[in-house]
């Protein structure tokens, strides 16, 4: 076990977040096969409105760029991004600016394509948006990042540039703390899980939970369910962020990369896209449990775990905690895909 020296931290986050047993969902889909006692870490909680796993990240990315005196933060993301609906409330609730650079279509105000869930609360955060195709998106990220950064010095103010989902050596701050935080709740309950499990989109939460469960000296395992790229894509970015992470900071921890668990088998037609399955999932945990999942993070990385319990992979295990990592307005866009398959449950 490492003490563990945190860097400066601007408090956004409402923690601890509750860890709550699901007892119901254990009853029917984990009982039967030998499989754990199933709880949720409610990270949904953080925050009402900017809520879930980014806001932990966030906060030592904010602590940071008041740190380097930096007026803006620029981030990047998909139009319906989490990270960066957190990023533009977190900038007003601090003083600062955002401005988010978004993949997609999608244009305020337009009749054609209405902001919707995340994105209009983007807007309504007043954070400046800058959405382009796909394409253009992914072959010139790093040079939108340098233009905009160059926009703000140009008005004689310093940015802070932030990757996609605040997944860094920084940002990784935030789920070591959640780690530790996690097992404190096991720990008062008289528990050690033998899992903790998370959905995994760019990373940052499943390396830090990672790195902080090998900080802290526990044999509690961390499997990332992915949303969108392969097993390899996350191992090798989960090594890339702690390397980072070290750098940054001095450190000289050993980590151990062959720890790192990655299931990329419920990933569905790709990232934001969901079959009848998730929909379905994410409906039963509203009814059986009273929580909210979303089709592009929770809700597959939810319907994955569940499918895995009734395999058997985690049968002859006590306790297993779902990290749920918020993302509840990225249901509204898919209201219609919603009422399409609620039939029949």
């Amino acid at each position: 076990m490492v003490a563990i020296q945190y860097p400066p931290r601007e408090r956004l986050a409402n923690v601890p977040t509750p860890l709550q047993p699901l007892n119901r969902i254990t009853e029917k889909y984990s009982t039967p096969y030998g499989g754990p006692q199933l709880w949720i870490k409610r990270d949904d909680l953080t925050e009402s409105a900017m809520s879930g796993n980014k806001l932990r990240k966030l906060e030592f990315i904010v602590a940071e760029a008041k740190a380097l005196g930096c007026d803006t933060l620029i981030t990047c993301g998909g139009e319906q991004s989490n990270h960066c609906r957190a990023t533009a409330l977190a900038a007003a609730k601090t003083g600062l600016r955002a401005h988010l650079i978004l993949r997609g279509k999608a244009l305020f105000g337009s009749d054609e394509l209405p902001a919707d869930g995340n994105l209009l609360v983007d807007h309504l955060a007043g954070a400046a948006v800058s959405v382009y195709p796909l394409r253009e998106y992914v072959e010139q990220l790093p040079a939108l990042f340098e233009y905009w950064a160059e926009h703000y010095r140009q008005l004689g103010g310093k940015a802070l540039c932030i990757p996609t989902g605040g997944s860094d050596g920084l940002g990784i701050w935030g789920y070591i703390k959640c780690a530790e935080e996690v097992l404190a709740d096991c720990a008062a309950l008289n528990f050690v899980p033998e899992h903790l499990v998370c959905a995994s989109g760019s990373g940052g939460t499943q390396a830090g939970l990672t790195l902080g469960c090998q900080l802290l000296g526990v044999a509690s395992a961390v499997t990332g369910y992915a949303v969108c790229d392969d097993a390899d894509y996350f191992v090798n970015k989960i090594v890339a962020d702690v390397a980072d992470w070290r750098q940054r900071y001095g450190q000289t921890f050993g980590f151990d990369k062959s720890k790192i668990q990655v299931t990329d088998s419920f990933i569905g037609p790709g990232y934001a896209l969901a079959g009848p399955e998730i929909y379905r999932t994410i409906a039963e945990a509203a009814q059986l449990e009273g929580i909210l999942l979303d089709p592009v993070y929770t809700g597959k990385a939810f319907h994955g775990l569940l499918e895995d319990v009734r395999n058997g992979k985690y049968r002859g295990s006590n306790h297993l905690v779902f990290v749920h990592t918020g993302g509840q307005f990225g249901v509204f866009p898919h209201r219609a895909e919603f009422m399409q398959y609620l039939d029949g449950l």
